[in-house]
């Protein structure tokens, strides 16, 4: 059976000889197999917890096949669905496959004839996901466009998700809030062998520690208080797939105990429960906690520390790559075109953005964008379209730009400044025309305020002087050739 035998089936079937033989033979062949023997109990099951392939009788007590089966396809849309009857005619696979069943057997049928068709059932169901996959890329092109910069960390970044997406290794991601943790998740699992298995997300800090053990592990009915149903938790969602902790230094010490004994034994029990819920899941974690710091002081176990830190991952903060910023700011524009429709940016907008401290990083980033994409009527974005803070205009030129770089940048300011001043006397006569010439681009604009005018011939006499001070530290190759201007 290869990889097939890692389907969930449910069986549902009034004839306890039947269910028997059923239950033992598709559990030989490696399924993970739930057996009722009515309708009722087969609904109530399909709702608690997924399954890939569901067998149901056409007549059971208390709910028939086919009813059952519209219930089953509302609600498990992914599932695929067999019927099983002894009243094999023309209108009862019709009405069947109208309502969505895969496929029938014929009573009386044998063991392995029903392998075989569920064999086929599940590679089915698995060519669909890759096919949902396929048509949900473009999305994921978006989310993991945030991923987007030349800064040397970033593309060490790149290469460590390349060299372990394929692996299934535990690693831990490090960086402040905002940086792209969980998007660097994704991306190791949509680039890995589990792609088209679920990826479960669970962040310790937005859960209370009394829930957090009940979401992670599920509760079986009357497990606590308002435990009414048997609950699955998201390690058994995550079957196949990929389990990403989001923010795991902020889970409780006697959580992580029972944490760490999942991963050694790969199972667990749910809470209230005594069955062995066996595991196939790849961890990451994320944090931007000092676990170290933690560890020496008794809040974080090292035990599990090692488990989860396999590999680490650490994300630079926006501030150490400014020079990301614009490439940052192209995709979410592109991003959110459809939306809110085309905006370019003003030059001035985008130096502010540069010279920001962005606290939040790339996820303050795309927010402000957002804010002033909706602000920008005009199509342009402005200064005054972006809220953010003071910014230093130090930090306008991106720490991480060459002396070429920076010298580029510069004239390429003082080019769209004079190119503004010409526009603006080719259509307005104005006085002044000693702070005119000014690279600054509020000197360009033919509305400026006197005192602008003046701040602005001000400060461009001062890095005039800074200039001037600072040339012989400039080499040879970028000193302003003599009798030339």
């Amino acid at each position: 059976m290869g990889t097939m035998a890692e389907g969930r089936i449910l069986i549902a079937d009034d004839e306890d000889g039947l269910r028997w033989v059923l239950e033992k033979g598709f559990r030989g062949a490696g399924y993970q197999v739930t057996a009722v023997k009515d309708g009722t109990s087969a609904l109530r099951e399909a709702e608690a917890q997924p399954f890939d392939l569901i067998l149901l009788d056409i007549r059971m007590p208390g709910m028939d096949g086919l009813t059952l089966l519209g219930h089953v396809r509302a609600k498990r849309p992914d599932a695929q669905v067999v019927i099983m009857t002894a009243h094999g005619t023309v209108e009862t696979a019709i009405q069947a496959m109208q309502k969505g069943a895969y496929d029938y057997l014929a009573k009386p049928f044998d063991l392995d004839e029903a392998l075989l068709l569920a064999e086929r059932a599940l590679m089915a169901q698995r060519l669909s996901q890759e096919v949902t996959s396929l048509k949900t890329g473009l999305k994921e092109v978006w989310e993991f466009g945030a991923l987007v910069g030349r800064h040397p960390t970033m593309q060490e970044v790149y290469k460590t998700i390349g060299r372990i997406a394929a692996t299934d290794v535990s690693v831990l991601l490090r960086g402040e809030s905002g940086t792209g943790k969980e998007v660097v998740a994704r991306a190791i699992h949509h680039y890995s062998r589990r792609a088209g298995r679920p990826f479960v997300g669970i962040s310790a800090a937005a859960i209370p520690a009394t829930l957090l053990e009940s979401e992670l592990f599920g509760h079986e009915k009357g497990a606590f208080t308002d435990a009414k149903e048997r609950r699955l938790g998201k390690l058994e969602l995550a079957h196949g797939g990929t389990v990403f902790f989001d923010e795991i230094g902020d889970m409780p010490p006697e959580l992580q105990v029972k944490l760490l004994r999942a991963l050694q034994e790969r199972a667990f029990e749910r809470v209230g429960g005594h069955e062995l819920i066996r595991m196939d899941v790849r961890v990451l974690a994320a944090t931007h906690r000092d676990l170290e710091a933690m560890m020496k002081s008794g809040r974080f176990r090292e035990d599990l520390f090692y488990r989860l830190n396999v590999v680490s991952l650490s994300l630079p903060a926006l501030r150490e790559r400014r020079g990301d910023i614009p490439l940052l700011v192209e995709h979410f524009l592109s991003k959110y075109l459809e939306t809110l429709g085309e905006r370019a940016i003003a030059p001035d907008a985008m130096n502010r953005l540069a010279g920001y401290e962005w606290p939040g990083n790339v996820r303050e980033l795309e927010n402000v964008i957002q804010r002033a994409m909706v602000m920008a009527s005009g199509g342009v974005i402005l200064p005054e379209h972006l809220p953010i803070g003071p910014v230093s205009a130090a930090a306008g030129v991106a720490a991480d730009s060459s002396l070429e770089e920076i010298i580029e940048k510069k004239m390429a300011e003082c080019v769209r400044g004079l190119r503004g001043q010409a526009a603006a006397i080719s259509t307005v006569s104005w006085s002044g025309s000693s702070k005119s010439r000014s690279c600054a681009p509020s000197c360009a604009r033919p509305r400026a305020t006197r005192s602008a005018r003046r701040s602005c011939s001000a400060s461009t006499a001062t890095r005039s002087a800074k200039s001037s001070r600072n040339t012989a530290s400039i080499p040879t190759r970028f000193k302003t050739a003599p009798g030339r201007r």
